[in-house]
């Protein structure tokens, strides 16, 4: 069986992308979750990838350590589960959004990291964020107009573009990010989806606080 090595589920919007993938699509695996605090972290995730950090899949002796690359890794193993469009002018738009996501946003990234478990509040952003979140906003737009057809995600099924942006709809639902309809819409039948909410009440249910990801420090605001 497939094994995948993620961080905490509240905090790690790395180990979120495959794994929600994979509940979705359907694909069986293994969980090893390990904090991303834990004092032999990077010692541990060094000796399975060199870069030492989640995600991690493990298929016998092949081990794909990069969150894309795990994706394009399991949409080639797994063909039927339709992790791309069929069609090739949606399937490249695909990968060039799931790329963009890949490489950007960091304003975004950096002032409304993933937290799960915070109550749903407003955060002030920077101009910098708030020219991310009208990029995604975009993207989500355009994707939705052009691609979708009659199916609720970005390219009407389920695709590993959804997957890519999926930690992005946690912090634009945590942190009440004002997006377009079109793009509330979107978030409400991702966050629909069983595999979703598998991970919050986990996500829920860990003990661990790590500072660097709670934005209201010293208070840690719970659900």
């Amino acid at each position: 069986m497939l094994q995948l090595i993620i961080g905490n589920k509240n905090y790690s919007s790395w180990s979120f992308r495959p794994w929600f993938a994979m509940k979705v699509a359907g694909i069986e695996f293994a969980e090893t979750l390990i904090s991303l605090e834990a004092a032999d972290f990077k010692s541990r995730l060094t000796a399975m990838s060199g870069a030492g950090k989640v995600p991690v899949l493990l298929d016998g002796d092949t081990r794909i350590w990069e969150s894309v690359a795990i994706l394009e890794y399991l949409a080639e193993k797994f063909p039927a589960a339709g992790l791309w469009p069929q069609d090739r002018a949606p399937r490249a738009h695909a990968r060039a959004i799931a790329s963009e996501m890949h490489a950007g946003f960091q304003a975004l990234r950096g002032q409304l990291p993933m937290n799960v478990r915070r109550p749903v509040m407003p955060r002030q952003l920077d101009a910098a964020a708030q020219a991310d979140v009208a990029r995604i906003d975009t993207i989500w737009s355009e994707c939705r107009t052009r691609f979708s057809g009659t199916g609720p995600f970005l390219y009407g099924a389920f695709t590993a573009a959804d997957a890519m942006y999926a930690p992005v709809v946690w912090r634009c639902h945590t942190y009440a990010v004002d997006v377009t309809a079109t793009a509330r819409d979107y978030m409400r039948a991702l966050m629909a989806l069983p595999a979703w909410g598998e991970w919050r009440e986990a996500a829920r249910r860990e003990p661990w606080v790590l500072p660097h990801d709670e934005v209201d420090w010293p208070e840690v605001k719970r659900e």
